[in-house]
């Protein structure tokens, strides 16, 4: 008897779609990861110049034009992102969560609650006992 297979995750999902949609085109001879991070890279400056000129970038100063115009960007990057991953063999998934589990030990909740400052600092907190925020 064979275990019951695992639902797909969002990401395969998405992955599926868009190697099907990128196959049909035949664009796969395209994208190298050279090219992948390049065009991740645009896309991602493309979303900042949503933001450019706003005082914060918060919901209240975007209007609807600018809400769909953040929101065909940030699915561009993800895309890209999607498509670097799968063509350098990077389970994103795995990725996040190693990465952050690597945040956790950086960035101790005691340490780095309420502050901005870069890990370096509660590092050196951690070692002499120093604090980080000068107090």
């Amino acid at each position: 008897m064979t275990a019951p297979q695992q639902p797909a995750s969002d990401l395969t999902e998405l992955r599926d779609i868009i190697r099907r949609f990128s196959g049909e085109r035949d664009w796969l001879r395209f994208h190298t990861p050279k090219n992948l991070a390049m065009a991740l890279s645009v896309e991602a400056a493309e979303l900042m110049e949503h933001f450019q000129w706003l005082p914060t970038g918060a919901d209240h100063e975007l209007d609807d034009a600018a809400r769909e115009g953040i929101r065909h960007e940030m699915a561009d990057v993800l895309v890209y992102l999607i498509q670097l991953a799968d063509h350098t063999g990077v389970d994103l998934r795995d990725a996040v969560l190693e990465k952050m589990e690597l945040n956790r030990r950086k960035y101790p909740v005691e340490l780095a609650r309420g502050s901005s400052r870069k890990y370096t600092a509660y590092a050196d907190r951690q070692d002499n006992g120093n604090d980080p925020d000068g107090g």
